[in-house]
């Protein structure tokens, strides 16, 4: 039957190399948007362009919160940094 069951989904091969491609590039994009230091180069992008007048405070306020907001789990909390 797995001989079988093989012939009959060869045509669904390239959709599946389509989704998995499409959840390499998410986990990637994922691991950027979470990487530390890509979050402190992004603050500081904003703290440069509202030192130089590009930014209001309020938009500094905004871009900075929404920064920040990716950080948040779905719950809304940071979740405490526990080692153990």
């Amino acid at each position: 039957m797995g001989l079988v069951s093989a012939i009959l989904s060869l045509p669904l091969a390239p959709v599946r190399g389509v989704i998995w491609l499409g959840e390499l590039i998410q986990d990637q994009v994922e691991q950027q948007l979470q990487d530390p230091a890509a979050v402190r180069r992004e603050l500081e992008e904003i703290d440069e362009a509202a030192d130089a007048g590009r930014l209001s405070d309020e938009e500094r306020k905004q871009e900075q919160q929404a920064v920040l907001d990716r950080l948040r789990p779905a719950g809304g909390t940071v979740a405490p940094n526990r080692k153990g």
